[in-house]
């Protein structure tokens, strides 16, 4: 939760639900996490295809084993439904973080978000996606699958 009041700046205390000086609703804020550990090899793809596209595969939450293709541009990933990966959970920024393709890779970018971007249980501003990687936003863990 935020320490002070993203509107007045004022201190907030925990857990409060309202700032008291301007009465802003933090209801909306993002809820902090701790990262998890990697899942065993076993959720690891056995096989990629060459005609497929890169995927960010769920290991970890309500739609587990979902995939969800990464655009050859930018895909964004965040709370907001318009996000192309729409993660609707509390510990999920609005726009936590994109994923572009640049040089014939793809780079995760977390962007300012609450909690971070972990790749393989390290937090991260931006990182090259390999293959099998790990990545965790918020409450949800993702196989990085390049299709290759």
């Amino acid at each position: 939760m935020h320490e002070r009041c993203p509107i007045c700046q004022s201190p907030l205390k925990a857990g409060q639900a309202a700032c008291e000086m301007c009465g802003f609703k933090l209801s909306g804020a993002t809820q902090g996490f701790s990262p998890v550990e990697a899942p065993s090899a076993s959720l690891a793809p056995t096989h990629a295809d060459p005609l497929l596209t890169p995927v960010m595969r769920m290991v970890r939450g309500p739609q587990r084993g979902a995939e969800y293709k990464v655009s050859p541009d930018v895909t964004s990933i965040g709370r907001n439904p318009q996000c192309d990966i729409f993660l609707n959970d509390m510990t999920v920024s609005r726009l936590h973080a994109t994923i572009e393709r640049a040089q014939g890779a793809f780079i995760i970018r977390d962007e300012q978000s609450y909690n971070g971007v972990w790749v393989n249980n390290v937090s991260v501003d931006q990182k090259v996606l390999e293959q099998d990687d790990f990545v965790q936003i918020g409450r949800f863990g993702f196989i990085f699958d390049t299709g290759r």
